[in-house]
Parts: C-alpha cells; structure tokens; sequence
C-alpha cells in the first residue's frame, strides 16, 4: 500500500512475517528499504491503512485481522470464524473493517465450494482515504 502523503510503499512479507517499507523517490523509484514492522508467528496477507497510519493485516496463518503499528506493536485484534486472506476499511464513515475469509488457501481447496465469506466488523479509526480523493 502507498501511504496518503504518495511517499511510502508498505509491502507485507507473508513468509518474511514482516511489512518493509520504501521511500518513493520523485522518479517513482523505491529507496531506502527498511523493516516497518516485524509479526512474528504471522502471515501478513491484505491489508488496510488507517488513519492513524497503522495497519490493519490479514494474518493467513490464523483466523485474526490484527491492528499493527509501525515498529510491530499489536493495537487491536479482531477474530473470524475462518482464516483471513484480505482486508479493507470502507464503509460511509470508512470505519466498517471488511474481512475476506476462507477455510484455506488454494483453489483445489475452495473453488465450487462457496466456503469463502465476506465478514464485517466496526472499528474505532477509520480508512484513510485514496492518494486521487484528495484528503
């Protein structure tokens, strides 16, 4: 994800169990490669930036969407009834946390089956809006 300001690229590592981040160079070049936060026992998979700047990630190896602030304290969790693979706060106060869930992942596994769901949850801080809306 690209932070608000267009200056940030946040990319989660699912097998890494980290976010690194990159600055955005004016030529649209990525720099100064840095750890953003390490989840240790975690699969970071989709993910939502809030407008606190933390991260809401879809954590593929259980059945939680976690709340992670940069340097990786956990903020709030929320669970769900399968594990999550993809995230997103919207919503018309941009406050309503959308979790994409599935028993598992891979297609041999799912596909015909109608096991995936959409889940929601209300949270205390909102989505930021996209760099084009113009906040």
């Amino acid at each position: 994800m690209i932070t608000p300001d267009g200056r940030t690229l946040i990319v989660g590592e699912s097998m890494g169990t980290r976010y690194t981040a990159f600055t955005i160079d004016d030529d649209g070049s990525l720099a100064d490669r840095r750890v953003w936060a390490e989840v240790p026992g975690m699969s970071p998979d989709g993910c939502a930036l809030d407008h606190d700047g933390a991260i809401w990630m879809a954590d593929a190896r259980g059945s939680g969407c976690h709340r992670v602030a940069e340097g990786g304290a956990i903020l709030d969790s929320v669970v769900a009834s399968q594990p999550v693979f993809a995230c997103a706060l919207g919503g018309p106060e941009r406050d309503t946390l959308f979790l994409v869930t599935a028993p598992q992942f891979g297609d041999a596994a799912c596909r015909g089956k109608g096991l995936g769901r959409i889940e929601t949850v209300r949270v205390d801080v909102p989505g930021v809006l996209p760099l084009d809306a113009g906040e």
